[in-house]
Order: structure tokens, then C-alpha cells, then sequence
């Protein structure tokens, strides 16, 4: 497949990418709503306990001891960790459209070479087409017979247009060699693997997935990352 081939159906699978990106958002912005009430009714209820603890002085007041229970404690910290995965998951999203926009710089910059070497070449030959008319020309003005100046077949030599140089966008693939990724390509560069053992891809190129350098800690790809946050959310 070529660059522009491959470049069309990674942007044509593109949109599909951030739509499943934004729904997971959402489902993330809901499940935080849902457990930061739940513990906000918790702590308001555990405060109001407290008061009446201390109030009718089954509770002595001591600093140290009036905490919040584990529970409301727990919940706090699922709500810092739902967080932290729609950040990670925005900025992922981010780094996908970035990647894309370079590609398509790329893209444009390619095209342009090409068009300045097709002007070139074109550019020559029309210089050599005038060259030779010139030379027809001069030899007429000076006494030089037509059959001379001209070849058999009765046709003046004129020096074909040259070919536009072509550039290169194809990359040879082993028809044998395993392919991986969303692109389904085959392996090069860096590559990054999902962390999810029934990941039906499991390899990803960097920038396929948005990514610029290799990720800390777990990291799953975009078709697995919404049973992740599934399975979380229970």
C-alpha cells in the first residue's frame, strides 16, 4: 500500500477513533458524577453522626480519631483514579489527531517536492525543444537546404519531452511477513504492545496510537481500553 493509500485509510478510520474516544469520556464523566455524590452524601452523613456523636457524648473529641470511614475514603480515591483516565485518555486523543496532522505535513511536503520536480523537468525539455528550434533557424538563415536540416521521414529533430521524474511512495511488503497495528501494516519503528492478553491486534505503531514515546505503567489500545473502563466501573 502506498503513503497516500495508507494515509487516506488512516484518516478514514479516524473519525470512528475519536467518537469511541469521546464516548468513553462521557461514560467516564458519569461514573465520576455517580460516585462523588454517593460520597458526598457519605461524608455529609458520617459528619452529622459525628456532631450527634459528640453532642450526646457517646464520642470523645479527639483530633486524631474523627476520620472519614474507609469507604468514603475508598471512593474519594476511585474518583481520583476515574480522573486520572479520562486526563490519559484525552490526552491520548490529543496525541492521535497530532499524529495525523504530521502525517499529513508529510503528505504535503511530498506532493510539493514532486510538483517542483515535474516543473523542472518540464522547464528542461521546453528549454530544448527552443534550443533545437533556434538551431533550425539559424541554419535556414545561413544557406543550409531543408534536406539537410531535416532527417529522413521529412519530420525536424525535436528532443522529446522528458518524463517527469517519478517519486517513490510505495514501500515493498513481504506478502509473507505478519502484519499488526490499526493500520495493518507490517512491524517498524517503535512499536507499542496493548496490556490486554485477548487484545485480537496486540502491536501498535507509535504513531497510529498517538503516542510519541513508550508509555509507564499499563497502556491498552484504543478497541480494548473501553472493556478496561468497563470492567472498573463495576
Amino acid at each position: 500500500m502506498g503513503f497516500l493509500e495508507d494515509f487516506q485509510a488512516s484518516v478514514e478510520a479516524l473519525p470512528a477513533m475519536l467518537h469511541k474516544n469521546y464516548s468513553l469520556m462521557r461514560e467516564l464523566d458519569k461514573s465520576l458524577q455517580g460516585v462523588q455524590l454517593e460520597n458526598e452524601q457519605r461524608c455529609q452523613q458520617e459528619i452529622e453522626d459525628i456532631k450527634h456523636g459528640l453532642e450526646s457524648g457517646s464520642i470523645t473529641f479527639d483530633p486524631a480519631k474523627l476520620n472519614f470511614s474507609d469507604e468514603a475514603i475508598e471512593e474519594q480515591k476511585h474518583c481520583i483514579r476515574i480522573a486520572d483516565e479520562k486526563v490519559a485518555l484525552a490526552t491520548q486523543t490529543y496525541d492521535l489527531v497530532d499524529a495525523h496532522i504530521q502525517q499529513l505535513d508529510q503528505f504535503m511536503r511530498k506532493l510539493e517536492e514532486f510538483r517542483q520536480e515535474k516543473e523542472a523537468a518540464a522547464s528542461v525539455a521546453a528549454g530544448t525543444a527552443v534550443a533545437a528550434a533556434a538551431t533550425v533557424t539559424a541554419n535556414a538563415n545561413v544557406g543550409v537546404s531543408t534536406a539537410d536540416a531535416t532527417p529522413k521521414g521529412g519530420r525536424a529533430k525535436v528532443q522529446p519531452e522528458l518524463p517527469a521524474p517519478a517519486i517513490d511512495l510505495e514501500l515493498p511488503v513481504d506478502p509473507n511477513e505478519p502484519t499488526y497495528c490499526l493500520c495493518n501494516q507490517v512491524s517498524y519503528g517503535e512499536m507499542v504492545a496493548c496490556d490486554n492478553s485477548d487484545c485480537k491486534i496486540e502491536w501498535f505503531h507509535f504513531g497510529c496510537v498517538g503516542l510519541k514515546e513508550q508509555p509507564k505503567g499499563k497502556w491498552y489500545c484504543p478497541n480494548c481500553i473501553g472493556f478496561q473502563k468497563k470492567r472498573k466501573g463495576k
